[in-house]
């Protein structure tokens, strides 16, 4: 299922599920090892998405947009394509131009560990791997209200 585009306020509801972000260990399009832990230290956007979700797909280049401002800052992307085959993906990214990490979760496992039932879904998770948002549905992810609080956990991760 698919949920629509959210305009304005930004969406993020403070996550009250488990704390620590589940194990997420995937392979990118040209199956390369991702492990959520190797990024740790840095705030994650994890989106969960498939190329059949126009909401998903129209979504995406705000994330670009988002990556693109926080350049330099320690902030990844994690978007995790759920039960999709690489070339769905490379046909996908041949349409839509992003540069952030696209993994592929080919038997719906880490889906079901995230808890996800509707895409797409999106947590935001800081530095010491805890989710603290999630977003069901698209969000404007470069909207001035969603980098704020972006760098407001970056800050927070990164104060003595």
């Amino acid at each position: 299922m698919c949920l629509p585009w959210h305009v304005g306020a930004n969406g993020l509801q403070p996550y009250n599920g488990f704390l620590h972000s589940p194990a997420l260990s995937l392979l990118d399009p040209v199956g390369k090892v991702h492990n959520v832990d190797d990024y740790r230290g840095q705030v994650k956007l994890v989106n969960f998405w498939a190329s059949w979700c126009p909401p998903c797909i129209l979504e995406m280049p705000d994330m670009q947009r988002l990556k693109d401002k926080l350049a330099g800052r320690p902030f990844t992307i994690l978007a995790v394509n759920v039960r999709e085959s690489p070339g769905t993906i490379w046909k996908f990214l041949s349409r839509v131009k992003v540069d952030f990490t696209l993994l592929r979760d080919s038997d719906g496992q880490a889906t079901r560990d995230w808890e996800v039932r509707v895409y797409p879904t999106s947590f935001l998770v800081d530095g010491k791997g805890e989710i603290r948002y999630i977003a069901r549905g698209a969000r404007e992810w470069d909207a001035p209200d969603i980098i704020q609080l972006i760098e407001e956990m970056i800050a927070e991760d990164n104060s003595p």
